[in-house]
């Protein structure tokens, strides 16, 4: 039921959009997760006094680091983090204490914000990095019922040139970046995404199981739908069969899934034939390619087709297929008003190629962030003369339409989730019985690609699969963790005495 993008208003930031949201509607449906729901005015209260607390702990112009699975408290604490005039900066809690340091260390928070599940750990990092403050949400530390009871203050509102979020993401070495968005990126976003995705307000009903943490899930939990005015119905995690459930019981109208193995995971379940999906209008995908067949399958099955965009940590959308009319098997659709999108030359990076031809995407817009905090290096080599070159490699057809067709960099994409090779070679270089290691992204029926390592021992010394695996997992979030182990006598080599992972690429069927 698409509207047009020119009815949308203009924000100075999104915390402005939700004050509205909760004025013009405060009755209407704004969010919920498991058995709990807010309506836009409670919504809006319970972020306002979020923020009041953050305020009196002197965040304005500082980072607030948000450690949390999915909740209503989460969602609240990075929206009263930028209400109060922070940068809201969402961590994975289900890194590993290895993996959370160096972003820990980079983001150098004010408030640390943790919910029981990651008391322990937080309470770790902020003994040990010097954070001045750990705030914990949830049972046992501040309750949607204690925001809620606090007097009805008018919402903070943050200056539009203040930092809004931080997202992290790794380099050519896997070392974590944050890419820096302030408020402008993040209303650009939404502009951008009612340009290809012109939904209509104060209507739909959203699912979205992606985490909070994610670029994808960040957006579109909270930032479109609340552009929108929208009611979100947050997943804590995706259990197939738990989100089939809410299809029918919240009568969803969008289904912001993400990456194709989130469908083909709903697709397995017994429950799928059995579940009514009449109320669906639009399923959006993005993070990893959805193959055809499974496009097609879908829409047949449920009525509602699978939507693919193109997005990144440092922004999006970069392009996306239209709600209704042409949508190519295989492209991530047409570049957005107000986006310039480019395919160039892989040798200078200048050269921009015609259509039918392979080059480097490169993007240059609005939503785009515009530097890594603390990384002026990387950022100086990943945005050149305004342009910010994304290491994918695409072609454009004659229409416009944008296909990805492989990666200039070594990027293993599972499940929609970035993983580094390097980082995962330099763990197991650390090994004291391996000699030298690997990694390579070999494709997967289920998670788009998986992790292969391929590992020299040290003469004499042992070292089975299960005892890797499990260095592995001390160390690694769990889709880090290698789906393939190769035992081998020896790596080949290129003409200078690298590592030639483009031959180890031939050797997928080995081992």
């Amino acid at each position: 039921m698409p509207g047009t993008a020119s009815a949308y208003p203009d924000y100075p930031t999104i915390i402005h959009a939700l004050a509205k949201a909760a004025e013009l509607g405060p009755e209407r449906p704004g969010i919920a997760c498991g058995a709990r729901d807010l309506t836009y005015g409670q919504y809006a209260r319970a972020v306002a006094a979020m923020a009041r607390r953050f305020q009196g702990l002197g965040v304005e112009d500082r980072r607030v680091a948000v450690m949390l699975t999915n909740s209503i408290e989460g969602v609240v604490a990075l929206l009263g983090a930028m209400a109060a005039g922070a940068r809201a900066c969402p961590v994975n809690p289900n890194f590993t204490e290895r993996e959370l340091g160096p972003i820990l260390a980079d983001i150098d928070a004010t408030i640390l914000v943790c919910d029981t599940g990651s008391a322990e750990k937080a309470g770790t990092f902020a003994g040990a990095l010097k954070i001045p403050n750990l705030v914990q949400v949830g049972l046992g530390g501040v309750t949607l019922d204690d925001l809620l009871v606090e007097p009805a203050y008018p919402m903070p509102l943050p200056r539009p040139d203040q930092g809004a979020t931080m997202f992290f993401t790794g380099g050519t070495t896997g070392v974590p970046k944050g890419a820096e968005h302030e408020h402008s990126n993040l209303m650009a976003f939404c502009k951008g995404v009612a340009t290809s995705w012109p939904l209509k307000l104060d209507h739909h009903r959203i699912l979205n199981v992606a985490p909070l943490f994610h670029v994808w899930g960040f957006c579109f939990t909270f930032v479109f739908p609340i552009y929108i005015r929208a009611f979100m119905d947050l997943m804590r995690a995706y259990h197939p069969a738990q989100v089939l459930d809410e299809f029918q019981k919240r009568k969803i109208t969008i289904f912001a899934g993400g990456p194709a193995a989130l469908y083909m995971g709903l697709r397995a379940n017994e429950n799928f034939a059995k579940t009514d999906f009449s109320s669906l209008h639009y399923c959006l995908s993005g993070g990893a390619p959805c193959p055809a067949e499974l496009t097609r399958f879908w829409e047949e099955a449920t009525g509602s087709p699978i939507i693919e965009g193109l997005g990144m940590s440092e922004g999006a959308p970069i392009a996306n297929n239209p709600l209704d009319g042409l949508r190519k098997p295989g492209s991530v659709g047409l570049v957005p008003a107000g986006t310039e999108v480019q395919t160039v030359d892989l040798e200078t990076g200048t050269r921009v190629m015609p259509p039918g031809e392979r080059g480097e995407i490169r993007v240059r817009g609005p939503q785009f962030a515009k530097r890594y905090r603390n990384r002026p290096e990387e950022t100086k080599a990943a945005i050149r003369d305004g342009w910010l070159y994304t290491g994918d490699i695409g072609i454009f057809d004659e229409d416009g339409y944008l296909f990805v067709v492989d990666r200039k960099k070594e990027l293993i994409i599972v499940g929609g989730y970035n993983v580094y090779p390097r980082e995962i070679d330099e763990l197991l270089f650390a090994h004291p019985a391996i000699l030298e290691a690997a990694t390579i992204g070999v494709p997967d029926s289920f998670s788009g690609e998986a992790v292969k390592v391929f590992v020299v021992l040290k003469p004499g010394a042992m070292l089975g699969e299960e005892d890797l695996l499990s260095y592995c997992r001390e160390n690694l979030v769990k889709y880090k963790i290698p789906k393939i182990v190769a035992f081998v006598s020896g790596l080949p080599r290129s003409g200078v005495g690298k590592i030639d992972k483009l031959a180890l690429k031939g050797l997928r069927d080995q081992g």
